[in-house]
């Protein structure tokens, strides 16, 4: 079974892991990846910590956890094994590190999907941290001016707990996804663009502009014919709008093998 199935698969369960889930993910760009190696790294950071101003200390002082600010957009800023060993990441690796820690040191941690920036919560409380500025407690008005500063809101934009909803474990797993979609489509990789938009795919709410850019990641690495039959399947389940635009792009791509 190669990382897509697997990690399809084990998002087909009602509650996948959000550890287990982010390490599948993550075999997407190691196929040799050994996940058990990373449970038990897990395992060690959790080791001895008893509250969660300990478990702070631990991640962001002890072992020095920090956020990547001088290569915000390198991808393994967003693969688990990579922010393990590096101990560099963006919010929402970091976020899973703390909540994954968290939960073998038995304190009840969740992420909170707050637009341009994965915080981190205490389950039923107020308390919020950011963990991608080592682990600092945010009180309403930071949470409102870090969203302003990360997201480019206006004034006229409202602010409210609607914008700090706990996040669960297959939308935490889409927002990886999509980050390593922009830096991949970036930096011209289509190798793992494919494989990103494949695990994309395997998630609820995926659609035709999914599909068309997976054809697009088959097409540029020359493989032309794939991704016109990959269109083609689609048609007996596509709207008449939609079947034209696979007709269309799957046209496109059988034209370079004239």
């Amino acid at each position: 079974m190669d990382a897509v199935a697997r990690f399809a698969e084990l998002v087909g369960h009602p509650d996948p892991p959000l550890d287990r889930a982010a390490l599948a993910l993550a075999a997407g760009a190691d196929a040799e990846l050994d996940p058990a190696r990373w449970l038990a790294e897990l395992d060690r950071l959790a080791d001895g910590v008893t509250s969660l101003d300990a478990l702070v200390h631990r991640l962001f002082v002890k072992e020095a956890f920090a956020g990547n600010v001088h290569d915000y957009y390198d991808p393994r800023n967003s693969l688990l094994p990579h922010v393990l060993t590096r101990k560099l990441g963006i919010p929402i690796t970091l976020a899973i590190v703390t909540i994954e820690v968290g939960r073998r040191a038995g304190i009840a941690l969740e992420g909170v999907g707050m637009p341009g920036h994965f915080l981190v919560r205490a389950v039923g409380t107020h308390t919020v941290l950011d963990v991608f500025h080592g682990g600092i407690e945010l009180d309403a008005a930071d949470c409102e001016a870090l969203f302003r500063s990360s997201s480019g809101a206006g004034p006229d934009v409202s602010f409210g707990p609607h914008l700090l909803a706990t996040a669960p474990t297959r939308s935490i797993l889409l927002r990886m996804l999509e980050n390593l979609r922009l830096v991949y489509r970036i930096r011209q990789r289509p190798g793992d663009l494919e494989w990103v938009v494949r695990m994309r795919l395997a998630l609820p709410g995926a659609g035709l502009a999914d599909l068309l850019e997976l054809a697009t990641a088959l097409g540029d690495q020359a493989r032309w014919l794939e991704g016109a039959r990959l269109l083609e399947e689609q048609l007996p389940t596509a709207s008449a709008a939609g079947a034209e635009r696979l007709r269309t792009a799957a046209r496109t791509l059988r034209a370079h093998l004239n």
